[in-house]
């Protein structure tokens, strides 16, 4: 017996797994954060296994949306965290699954009171087999799956606000920047007339002191703008989850940017509708609710006892005697009330919460959608006062090169036209923020720049990170 049970715990821990300390150094994590490079072989490689294709030339002479996103899906660290709870959850299915382990209790006596020729020695060797019943097992592990698909679904509407995020900041930093320098460079042209025109007594001090005042906001319109794009720039990087030097050292493309869909070519009622189904964050909400149907039935198996059987052999003053034991818990005083109804109440509340998610969702669609056509609108109406005002300034070109009008109505004209031109991207950058939460509300790109992975890929993706 002593030999079986030394074979027993060699073949025990023969299975056993290991620990292996894995600690973090900040000082090292921010050193390797601020090494990150966009054009980083292990960027080009995550690239060629996203899109499963060769990347060449190698880096890209520009980096759009699309672009930017995958760079974002490699080194966000949000998605990151995202990830591992997707796998702690999947883990989680193993842990449902385990079975209990039986038990091997043993026992060893002497009898000092026994007649001679008779062994003293009384040992016993049992083995208590535990058996859950009710198919709580069954219930524990569907509860699981539930749990791991919501995480996984969850990892993926990740990547879909990391996209987002991106888009976002991308457009924020939309240049203007030439605009407003054109514009400043405009008016400081016309205070230069105007001041040889005053200092020869054809211009009012009225006039100098307007221009004077437009000069100046047009200086610190341009210091806000060069301000306010740096400041963008830095929260590309940051959406993007590099340093911010990274992305001023790169050239970027917003061609994405500069397209509109038609109101028409929107995805049709059916569409939005299935669009809406699909969301990720919504499937996640209904996983979580069949996750507590799953916890609620496991509660309600709870009242009934599982059993344990205990076969087991004794050796008794030379006699060999077997038994088989039998033992469970009698229901008396907790029928399991009390975890049952609160099982019930995480029901309710998992409906509620899938209910408010899907609503908000369609909310999200609708304003969108209403705001979207409006927005389409402003930027059409902008652009037929551009087409009129440099239609205007050509005129006066023509009437400046012919003699028939002075330096100061041409530029006067043009500094109308560039305010035009403003007037146009302010409108083109309004429409483009509700398409982009037009895009959020659906999950579903709709712009010039499509690219979205699809969800088993997405899923995939951190597996070469």
């Amino acid at each position: 017996m002593k030999h079986l049970s030394i074979a027993c715990m060699v073949l025990l821990l023969a299975g056993c797994a290991s620990f292996t300390p894995k600690p973090l150094d900040p000082e090292a994590r921010q050193v390797a954060f601020e090494s990150r490079r966009l054009t980083s072989s292990g960027v080009r490689q995550f690239f060629e296994h996203t899109l499963d294709r060769a990347i060449a030339p190698w880096p890209p002479k520009s980096w759009d949306l699309a672009t930017l996103t995958l760079a974002a899906y490699y080194f966000q660290p949000g998605l990151d965290v995202a990830h591992a709870r997707s796998l702690l959850a999947q883990a989680g299915v193993i842990t449902a699954g385990a079975r209990p382990n039986p038990t091997l209790p043993a026992s060893f006596e002497y009898n000092t009171d026994v007649p001679a020729g008779i062994s003293p020695w009384t040992n016993g060797l049992g083995i208590a087999v535990p058996i859950e019943t009710a198919g709580k097992r069954a219930y524990r592990i569907q509860q699981a799956q539930h749990l791991a698909q919501a995480a996984r679904l969850r990892e993926i509407d990740r990547l879909w606000q990391a996209r987002s995020r991106v888009r976002s900041k991308l457009l924020s930093a939309y240049p203007t920047e030439a605009l407003a320098r054109w514009q400043r460079d405009l008016q400081q042209e016309i205070v230069r007339l105007l001041e040889r025109r005053f200092a020869v007594g054809f211009a009012s001090q009225p006039e100098m002191t307007q221009a004077h005042l437009a000069l100046n906001q047009a200086i610190l319109a341009l210091q806000k703008n060069r301000t306010q794009r740096a400041e963008n720039l830095a929260r590309v990087a940051a959406s993007v989850g590099v340093p911010g030097n990274v992305i001023e050292g790169v050239a970027i493309s917003f061609d994405a940017f500069n397209l509109l869909p038609s109101v028409s070519g929107l995805p049709s009622v059916d569409m939005r509708r299935q669009a809406l189904l699909r969301r990720p964050d919504v499937l996640a909400a209904l996983a979580d609710y069949e996750a507590s149907q799953s916890a609620l039935q496991l509660e309600v198996a709870k009242q009934y006892p599982d059993i344990s059987l205990g076969p087991g052999y004794l050796w008794d003053a030379g006699k060999v005697k077997w038994s088989l034991g039998l033992s469970l818990v009698l229901p008396l005083f907790n029928r399991n009330t009390g975890p049952i109804a609160e099982a019930e109440a995480r029901r309710k509340k998992g409906g509620a919460i899938f209910l408010a998610i899907q609503a908000r969702a369609i909310a999200e669609v609708e304003q969108a959608l209403a705001g979207y056509g409006r927005a389409v609108q402003m930027v059409d109406t902008a652009d037929t006062l551009l087409r009129n005002q440099k239609k205007k300034e050509q005129a006066v070109s023509a009437a400046y090169r012919a003699g028939e009008t002075d330096r100061l109505a041409l530029l006067s004209a043009q500094y109308e036209t560039v305010t035009a031109e403003f007037t146009r991207a302010n409108a083109l950058m309004q429409a483009q923020q509700i398409l982009g939460r037009l895009e959020d509300a659906l999950r579903l790109p709709l712009g010039a720049d499509t690219f979205v992975p699809t969800a088993a890929r997405a899923v995939s993706l951190k597996q070469v990170h």
